[in-house]
């Protein structure tokens, strides 16, 4: 393979990772009813953040979810905690996977990192 056809395959994977990050999109919008306490934790770094579950229902299926909600800001960590259990909020953010060490291994969950918290 010559030089110059490494570099042409470098461009078009390179031009290939831009056009996939510019397609890329991980906005999500939930509307649902405050499930527990918001809780705050303050992380091994110092960082402060304040944890809340919402249940959602499933759209035309039957059923509800349990989505867990993180707000980092000292603005939305103010808003979570003044969330009551049963009041209604809309979350707008975006979805993140959370690894950590447990008793038992390697453990993770996905939750959502709020950018927006609103009361309807």
């Amino acid at each position: 393979m010559t030089v110059k056809e490494k570099l042409s395959k470098k461009a078009i994977r390179q031009a290939a990772v831009e056009l996939d990050s510019t397609l890329a999109l991980n906005d999500v919008l939930l509307r649902g009813r405050v499930s527990s306490t918001a809780a705050e934790k303050e992380l091994p770094s110092g960082d402060k953040v304040v944890e809340f579950r919402i249940v959602i229902a499933r759209g035309d299926e039957l059923g509800f979810d349990t989505i867990d909600i993180s707000a980092w800001s000292s603005k939305l960590r103010r808003s979570a905690s003044s969330l009551k259990t049963e009041e209604w909020v809309e979350v707008s953010g975006s979805i993140k996977r959370r690894f950590w060490h447990g008793a038992t291994g390697l453990a993770s969950r996905w939750q959502i990192d709020a950018s927006e918290i609103t009361r309807l």
